[in-house]
């Protein structure tokens, strides 16, 4: 009956962790944010308007992989929402222009990591400041 038991007790565990679910779609909680840009001249020297960012690109990656998993793109006001997602790390982030000119292909990433910790939760991303 013991070792019966101790099976029992084994296999349950065994299908708790083969249940939890990795970082990604199929969830309730929210990843909320907005982005702003600020509009330089052709050589970063003079700042010509500053805004919140319409029609901007915004990029999720769920967990640790590699590539981008969704993407969106901002609202009038410069919101964006990642709605239905599970608990988990996450990184959202968008291109901004490169001041510096150093980086080969004149952009680079704004990363913001996030992670979700419970359902329901909604999560606010401080906002994403980009060059243009």
């Amino acid at each position: 009956m013991k070792k019966r038991t101790v099976l029992y007790l084994f296999m349950l565990s065994l299908t708790i962790i083969a249940c939890e679910k990795p970082a990604g779609e199929g969830g309730t909680s929210t990843i909320r944010g907005k982005v702003f840009i600020r509009d330089y001249n052709s050589n970063f020297t003079q700042l010509q308007a500053a805004y919140y960012a319409q029609e901007e690109r915004v990029y999720i990656i769920y967990g640790d992989h590699i590539f981008y998993d969704d993407d969106i793109r901002t609202s009038y006001d410069g919101t964006y929402e990642f709605s239905y997602l599970r608990p988990g790390n996450y990184t959202v982030f968008a291109y901004s222009e490169d001041s510096t000119f150093t980086v080969s292909g004149g952009q680079y990433a704004v990363f913001e990591n996030i992670e979700i910790t419970e359902n329901n939760q909604l999560v606010e991303v401080p906002t994403m400041i980009l060059l243009k």
